[in-house]
């Protein structure tokens, strides 16, 4: 991958997941939850098994998505790890914005 594309991906999954744990944030009124959900989340993309073979083969999902995760390269560490601190972020932000007196619904 080029340096430009992995700049590019580092800022859009900042701010997709910046927005999508704002808005879970401030719809469910707990500030962690997307920072607990995202690892979920990664083992979803990373890992090439459908959603109901985690439930129905575990053994063998959780094995396809650990060798997965061991042959990742560094720029998709580096973009999913960009993913991860705007999950935090958003807790952040929205920390300061309820002790500044703001209230989301």
């Amino acid at each position: 991958m080029s340096i430009p594309v992995v700049i590019i991906s580092m800022l859009l999954f900042l701010i997709l997941f910046f927005g999508i744990g704002f808005l879970l944030n401030m719809l469910l009124r707990k500030t962690w939850v997307m920072a607990f959900i995202y690892p979920l989340i990664v083992m979803w993309i990373v890992g090439n098994v459908s959603l109901t073979d985690y439930f129905t083969q575990p053994s063998n999902s959780f094995a396809s998505v650990y060798t997965n995760v061991l042959q990742l390269q560094s720029a998709d560490i580096l973009i999913l790890g960009t993913g991860f601190v705007g999950t935090i972020v958003a807790g952040i932000v929205i920390r300061l914005l309820r002790k500044m007196g703001y209230q989301m619904f």
